[in-house]
């Protein structure tokens, strides 16, 4: 397995805004989002093995978060095309499977990917109140192989924090994962 890390998108950076449709068809924005205290995006999709090793945990984790008022969105922006596992009938099937409680999103333009500079699924991305990005990097220190134990902790102490209105860490671990896969002549600027 190669790995791709996270771009690590600046700390403070407003929540890039998106329209995308989950599952069913159904268009969730941003802005459906408004009320929740914290929001977490996470770039994902159904065939990568770092995603595998994680989706129990993030399942439980944002089950538990959801319980107190946070958002939390999966994206999909893989090339289906080229990864017809990724496809959103596939994507609608996973999310049954897993057991995912929140929207599954398909970002068929790739844009939206673009816009939050994701590299890599998983990949993080945790807003407060004001969508403001508060962490970006890795869910905790497990990897495919490790016998490292999916935790979420790094995740974890930063929901916490901004959910009692603490500052987060600034000592935040890129994520690591598979790279997310560009349409031919999609490929983003910001690798090089």
């Amino acid at each position: 397995m190669v790995q791709t890390a996270s771009t690590m998108l600046p700390l403070g950076t407003i929540a890039p805004g998106f329209s995308l449709p989950d599952t069913s068809g159904k268009i969730v924005s941003l802005s459906d989002l408004d009320s929740a205290p914290a929001l977490l995006v996470v770039f994902m999709c159904n065939h990568c093995p770092y995603v595998k090793h994680v989706a129990a945990g993030l399942t439980k984790l944002a089950a538990e978060y959801q319980r107190r008022g946070v958002a939390v969105v999966g994206i999909n922006a893989n090339d289906v095309a080229a990864f017809p596992e990724d496809s959103p009938t596939n994507m609608a099937e996973e999310a049954k499977h897993r057991g995912y409680t929140f929207p599954y999103l398909y970002d068929e333009t790739q844009a939206v990917a673009k816009a939050y500079r994701a590299a890599c699924t998983p990949d993080f991305y945790l807003f407060d109140r004001e969508r403001r990005l508060v962490y970006r990097g890795q869910m905790d220190s497990s990897r495919p192989g490790s016998s490292v134990p999916v935790t979420g902790e790094d995740l974890r102490a930063a929901i916490d924090a901004v959910l009692a209105g603490q500052p987060v860490s600034s000592h935040q671990r890129a994520s690591l994962g598979c790279n997310i896969k560009w349409k031919p002549g999609n490929e983003p600027d910001y690798f090089g």
